[in-house]
């Protein structure tokens, strides 16, 4: 199992929350989330065929934005 860490901007309240699990889960392969409000922070523990290009294009289509 791997793990990729993103630092998101707009992840405001429970419902930004429930809207980004509800978008991962939908990936083949994504094992585990975890969404820190506080610190606007995602980690995603997954297996193939997920991979973090898949996980970051699912977090920006959502309507988040992914700070480098």
């Amino acid at each position: 199992m791997q793990t990729v860490h993103y630092n998101v901007s707009g992840l405001a309240n429970s419902q930004s929350k429930t809207k980004v699990l509800n978008a991962l889960d939908k990936i083949e392969g994504v094992q585990e989330v975890d969404v820190d409000l506080a610190r606007g922070t995602i980690e995603v523990e997954y297996n193939s065929p997920a991979n973090p290009e898949k996980i970051k294009i699912c977090i920006e289509n959502t309507g988040y934005e992914i700070q480098d």
